[in-house]
């Protein structure tokens, strides 16, 4: 016999929610724990309830089903990942990604129990070979997520003031906190190319945070920009090289 397998249904339209679970009642084995009608809700439950499957609609408002996806690679219980869609343009790219299977609206029966079916047969190893989605994920994303205490936090990218990195850690900062996160500044710098501008060579600011600029005196005596910002007391040096964006402004 089977495992049960527990199954978190994301979409933003009732209806499709509702037809899921319609066809899944007709399904053995499985159990609903948790429904979702964007990404970010789907991660903040899945976090919560701990499924094996995530049933993730591409298009939904807040947070789509890809970077839904992305996100839940972070859990420290990783569900599996299959996509629902009205668009099959998009089916390529889900087997592409860390995803078991994709579904193409109308969801029939069939189709549902053969990618359970699959759900089912898969071991962790099969998962685990499965193309990261970090890799595909070309555009950018609307959260950070953040490995905090054995919890994922988003940190929705708008509220971030700047992006410095140390050591091996960005310091991501927003005017609540600082969060500390293990990523490239410079892959950061090329995924949120029209979000941040590089004000030093370790560190990104949003020009929607910055103030304005002012001349004071570095560590050596020296006379020196540095750009102020708002929300929070802090300042943030200017690189010689990046000097150019003082001037126009």
């Amino acid at each position: 016999m089977a495992q049960m397998l527990t199954i978190l249904i994301a979409d933003d339209e009732a209806p499709a929610r509702n037809r899921l679970r319609d066809l899944l009642s007709d399904i053995a084995n499985v159990n609903i724990v948790a429904e979702a009608k964007n990404g970010k809700e789907a991660i903040d439950l899945a976090q919560q309830t701990k499924p094996d499957l995530m049933l993730l609609d591409i298009r939904m408002p807040l947070m789509d089903g890809i970077e839904a996806a992305q996100h839940a690679q972070k859990l420290e219980t990783k569900p599996n990942i299959i996509f629902t869609t009205a668009f099959d343009a998009y089916a390529i790219k889900a087997f592409d990604l860390n995803a078991i299977d994709y579904l193409l609206k109308p969801i029939r029966l069939e189709r549902l129990q053969a990618a359970i079916d699959k759900a089912h047969a898969l071991k962790p190893i099969q998962i685990a070979a499965l193309k990261p989605l970090q890799d595909l994920q070309k555009r950018f994303r609307t959260h950070l997520s953040i490995h905090e205490r054995g919890r994922v936090l988003l940190v929705p990218i708008e509220t971030i003031i700047y992006l410095r990195a140390e050591l091996k850690y960005i310091t991501v900062r927003t005017a609540e906190r600082e969060y500390l996160v293990e990523e490239s500044l410079t892959n950061l710098e090329v995924e949120f190319d029209e979000r941040f501008i590089r004000l030093h060579r370790n560190c990104l600011v949003s020009p929607n945070f910055i103030a304005g600029y002012e001349k004071r005196l570095n560590a050596e005596n020296e006379q020196q920009w540095v750009a102020l910002l708002k929300c929070i007391p802090e300042t943030i040096a200017i690189s010689r090289r990046q000097q150019h964006l003082v001037r126009e402004a």
